[in-house]
């Protein structure tokens, strides 16, 4: 069965380096057309010369002014939008957490995340719809648990599993289908001596458990995550939206979607609200 890629226009954002450039190579290799994005202009047109038939288009699409450019620059040069591939990222700063990370450097983070994400996806959103298909790739982290501690990353990948669950809900009805990603690769933001210092610290304090500290410090290269991507932006995923999915080496796994669980129930017409303690004894 073919993965109906050949052919297809995407954009991979952040794919001059890591994942985002496994990707893009990834995909072209199955026969799409790709457009490449990153902040540096060197590395974009770097990425873009290594792919075949590739396009660079350098900028931060945080900016909504790139965002719009960068998927006018597809529709422009392939006539539509096809994919859409979000790869985007930057680090925590070391030892940041909510004791000490700046508003500054809380909002640089979200945007690198979460504002990178809306942006590439509100550009795309309306020439999908009209084509009535598409397929977005989100990337979020495991670290959007908590586990790895941080401030504005995780709540940036958080924020961008809600916002493709949205997303996949909003326009299925049109068509177009939107998932996310949270790979472990051995990235330039997973490598060095300040990451194995944070993690190891994150392990001593009990956050991070003996299982995922060993993977975080021997993660697989980044294609391994890539095949993931391709699967998702193709038509053997085409019944696939709405999920959020691991792609760690060779494990291939999917969180389940949250769902509440009964902890106590009383009827609002012919009871009294719960007192605290009665809370506290349900909880409890």
């Amino acid at each position: 069965m073919s993965s109906g890629l050949a052919g297809r226009a995407a954009v991979v954002v952040g794919g001059t380096r890591g994942v985002g450039l496994e990707v893009a190579r990834l995909l072209a290799a199955l026969g799409a057309r790709i457009v490449v994005n990153g902040r540096d202009a060197e590395a974009v047109s770097q990425a873009a010369q290594g792919i075949p038939d590739a396009i660079g288009h350098p900028g931060s699409p945080a900016d909504p002014s790139v965002a719009d450019s960068l998927i006018g620059t597809c529709v422009h040069e392939f006539g539509r939008i096809d994919i859409l591939v979000n790869c985007a990222g930057t680090a925590e700063p070391v030892g940041s957490s909510v004791l000490n990370v700046t508003s500054g450097q809380f909002r640089d983070l979200l945007d690198a995340h979460l504002l990178t994400t809306f942006e590439t996806c509100r550009a795309a959103a309306p020439h999908m719809v009209a084509q009535r298909c598409g397929a977005i790739v989100n990337t979020s982290s495991f670290a959007f648990l908590g586990d790895y501690g941080g401030t504005g990353y995780p709540a940036g990948k958080g924020g961008v599993n809600s916002l493709t669950l949205a997303i996949a809900a909003e326009l299925k009805e049109h068509g177009v289908r939107a998932n996310v990603v949270c790979p472990g690769a051995k990235t330039r933001l997973s490598t060095g001596s300040d990451y194995e210092a944070h993690i190891t610290e994150l392990n001593r304090r009990g956050l991070l458990d003996d299982v995922s500290f060993q993977g975080a410090l021997d993660a697989a290269p980044p294609e391994y995550a890539a095949p993931t991507y391709a699967y998702l932006a193709g038509d053997l995923a085409k019944d696939i939206t709405g999920q959020i999915f691991i792609a760690a080496g060779g494990f291939v796994g999917r969180f389940d979607r949250q769902t509440p669980s009964l902890v106590a129930y009383r009827g609002h017409h012919d009871e009294p609200p719960w007192t605290v303690e009665e809370i506290a004894a349900q909880v409890g």
